[in-house]
Parts: C-alpha cells; structure tokens; sequence
C-alpha cells in the first residue's frame, strides 16, 4: 500500500488543481448556476463539477479507494481507505462573492481521519495534516499557542440546519457571558483550519457533516490542539457534534458548549 505521505502529496496536489476550477467560477458568477437544497443550503454548478474533477483524479490515482462526497453517490472501495470530499465548503459565500470558501478533502483509514487538506484558493493558502507527522500552512509548520484562555480571542461558531437554531443562540451567549468573542465565516471548514492556525481559540457546532469537519479536526490535533475523540467511519455515516480548541480555551469552550447544546 501506498505510503500515507505519499498520499498526503497526492492528495494536496488534487485539491489545488480544483481550487483553481472552483475559483475559474467564483471569478464568473453571472454565468453560476445555483439551486436552493434547504434553509440556507445551496449547491451551485461550481460544487457539482469540483467534485467531479476530484473524484475522477481520486480514481486515477487511488482507483480501488472509496469516494464519499457532498454531492454525488457513494462509492465503496477494497483498500480500507475512503476519501471524504467537500468540493466548496461554504457555497453561500461563494454566491454571494464572499472570498471565505474551501475545497476540502479528508482520507480515513482504520476509522480514523489519516490525511487532511482545506485549500483556501482565494488567498492560496493551502493547509494540510498527515496523522502523527504534524499540520502545515503553505508548508510551514502549525503550532497552536496553549496558553490563550476565551478571553484572549473569538471562537468560531457555526449554524446546521440539521438542529434546532436554539443550540448556537446558547453557545453565543455563553461565550459572551465568559468574555469571549464569537466569529461566524460560514465555512466551518475554513473556521477549522484558522484554529489550527491560531487565528482561533476555537470552534464548537452542534452538528457538522464528515465532509465539512474531517480535515480540519485533524489539522487542529496535528497542530496540538484539543479535539474530542470521534469514530470517523461513524462521522462519515451520521455526522455529529464538532468541538475543537487551543489548551487554554478548552475546558472552558468544552464546558459551555456542551451545556449549550445539551439544553434542547
């Protein structure tokens, strides 16, 4: 079997070739193509053909993995290995020509997310992790500071209209009421990876789809980071709660996160 860094490189290499097909279509929105899914859900034209690109670049390369996109059918593989894609990770920024989006993919092996790459196009930066070998920003090494408690930055917040909308109005008054900060972009993804880059204390969101957190769960943790410790084989089939923090913030983001969303 091929070598998980080898993969990593691979991997990296398609996510940056579909964010330069994902920003060939940001740069033209009067020609976009977009449909509604649900409340505050859109796919665009963008989306569908992005993970077309990747998945046909995953068969090339990897032709006995599985595939598991937002977009399109499943595929299974025999290798063990499943790659997880988000082609654009906050559509409605993308529509609405808001530059906070991100080509995602994750690789997961032996139920646990091995590979991580989110690939900002629109400010080139590229962030990706390999388990046990570290997280890296355009190549440079991430290390989240510890020692900042929720007073010192903003946490990341995220909406799901999977749950009741009472559970982040909670979290956002519970960060408020500790001296905190809260910090919406609308791509969970991109909230991720900015944790791992110490931009963030953190990020909490009561239900999150594996193709929007897989990548970034492990870039947070290769950065040292705290991340709660999740199946992804269960996370691809169901999704779930995501919260992620540097040292400092985190029993505190833990603590009135899971009161926020335990209360509905």
């Amino acid at each position: 079997m091929e070598k998980v860094e080898h993969r990593a490189a691979r991997a990296e290499r398609i996510v940056r070739e579909a964010g330069k097909l994902a920003l060939s279509f940001f740069h033209s929105p009067d020609a976009l193509r977009v449909e509604r899914k649900g409340h505050q859900d859109f796919v665009s034209q963008a989306d569908r053909e992005v993970e077309m690109f990747i998945r046909d670049a995953l068969d090339a390369a990897f032709p006995d993995d599985g595939i598991v996109g937002e977009e399109h059918d499943r595929v299974s593989g025999t290798t063990g290995w499943t790659w997880v894609i988000d082609p654009i990770d906050g559509t409605t920024n993308f529509v609405t020509q808001i530059p906070a989006w991100t080509v995602v993919l994750a690789g997961v092996a032996e139920g646990r997310t091995q590979i991580g790459v989110i690939y900002d196009a629109c400010h080139d930066e590229m962030f990706v992790a390999t388990r046990g070998m570290g997280a890296r920003l355009n190549g440079r090494a991430l290390a989240v500071e510890g020692g900042k408690g929720l007073r010192e930055g903003s946490v990341g917040t995220g909406f799901s209209n999977r749950v009741p909308t009472d559970g982040v109005a909670r979290l956002v008054t519970g960060v408020l009421a500790e001296g905190g900060v809260f910090h919406r972009n609308a791509s969970g993804a991109l909230s991720l990876a900015y944790v791992a880059a110490g931009r963030l204390l953190g990020y909490a969101e009561e239900h999150m789809n594996a193709w929007d957190c897989l990548a970034g769960q492990l870039l947070v943790a290769e950065a040292g980071g705290c991340v709660e410790d999740q199946d992804a084989d269960a996370m691809i089939e169901a999704g779930g709660r995501v919260i992620v923090g540097a040292p400092g913030a985190w029993d505190d983001l833990l603590r009135i996160s899971e009161a926020a969303f335990a209360a509905g």
